[in-house]
């Protein structure tokens, strides 16, 4: 009796034994589920993004909807705006940073926004496929497209071969009246081409530059408020001449009614660097830096090159996947040096709104 007591004992300790352990692995495996359940919850990038851009807003609105395809829990806020105004903005945000990610944004005003501390430095993935000149050596802003700054036509008034040849042609008495100029200190585009005709003319000393500008003056009808109105005055025929960005007098021309062309300048264009920055100490670093990321692979660039006219600044894009008129244009351009542009801009700029601007009549 007592042996089959002891053997009882033993059998009820085993079995309670087998249950402890039982239990242990169930609160194991639903540790383990719920560890996991949690790791996929915070691997799903989330939260807000707020960029600030100075890009043509479908062609936002299209990345955008292409990046929530893949991201859906990020909710994507846009505020469009000229690059000098973000640059701006961005400055007097700089103690509370209300902006993510700058989208579109001149070299020159790029380089400005680095040198006062405004840029997040980072090392993406492609960063080696981009040639130094196109980006900041720390990191902090970079390159996403070129482009060259060329002569602006209406193609129902001019032909690529009766308009204006290269810069100086500008300067023909001929051409009275027919120039119509964007305005200029809230364009970053007008800014780099003022600037790199400065350049052109010697940058030892701007008054070189500042007289060519006057005689441009004195050629020019009317500073326009902003893009759309230097669209509309030019397809109403109230001047045949303009200098632009060679991306949208192509989207203009292939995509719309208007009557755009170019004329690309025999002495060679300004390449203006259009690029992107992620903003130092913005409230959501990832996903700003997701969004770069998604917007400089491979298919993306090819898509944008195809569908809006971009010249990507990654040099291993197959040529082959890349549109004709791509497959035709040829990149002549002329020396700049472009940290002293981005250094004298400012300076430069002030001079001609305060000293040229409609003195030249």
């Amino acid at each position: 009796m007592k042996k089959m007591r002891i053997f009882g004992f033993l059998l009820v300790l085993m079995l309670a034994v087998l249950a402890a352990c039982s239990s242990d692995d169930k609160k194991d495996t639903t540790n383990d589920a719920t560890d996991g359940d949690k790791a996929d919850v915070e691997a799903t990038p989330s939260g807000k993004l707020v960029i600030y851009t100075g890009r043509d807003e479908e062609m936002v609105q299209g990345v955008i909807d292409q990046f929530n395809e893949k991201y859906p829990d990020i909710e994507v806020e846009f505020l469009t705006m000229g690059a000098q105004q973000i640059l701006e903005r961005l400055r007097g945000e700089k103690a509370n940073p209300q902006a993510d990610f700058w989208w579109g944004g001149t070299q020159s005003a790029l380089i400005v926004g680095a040198n006062e501390d405004l840029l997040h430095a980072w090392k993406p993935s492609f960063i080696d496929t981009i040639d130094s000149n196109y980006k900041d050596a720390d990191g902090r802003w970079f390159g996403e497209m070129l482009l060259p700054e060329v002569i602006m036509i209406n193609s129902d008034l001019l032909t690529k071969e009766s308009g204006p040849q290269d810069w100086d042609d500008l300067l023909d008495p001929k051409w009275k009246d027919q120039i119509l100029i964007r305005g200029v200190l809230a364009s970053g585009t007008m800014r780099t081409i003022y600037s790199s005709m400065i350049v052109r003319q010697g940058a030892d000393s701007p008054e070189k530059g500042y007289d060519w500008l006057l005689k441009l003056d004195a050629n020019t009808k009317e500073y326009t408020q902003d893009p759309n109105a230097l669209y509309l005055k030019l397809t109403r025929q109230e001047g045949s001449i303009s200098l632009w960005n060679l991306q949208d007098i192509l989207l203009k021309k292939y995509t719309t009614d208007y009557p755009f062309d170019y004329i690309y300048p025999k002495s060679g264009a300004p390449l203006l660097v259009d690029g992107v920055a992620v903003v130092k100490n913005a409230k959501n670093v990832e996903n700003a830096q997701l969004f770069v990321e998604f917007l400089f692979e491979n298919e993306m660039v090819t898509k944008l090159a195809n569908d809006y006219y971009q010249i990507p600044t990654r040099s291993d894009i197959d040529k082959a996947t890349m549109p004709e008129w791509y497959q035709e244009l040829d990149l002549k351009t002329f020396d700049i040096d472009w940290q002293l542009m981005s250094d004298k801009e400012a300076e430069w700029m002030e001079h001609w709104d305060t000293n040229i601007k409609g003195s030249g009549k």
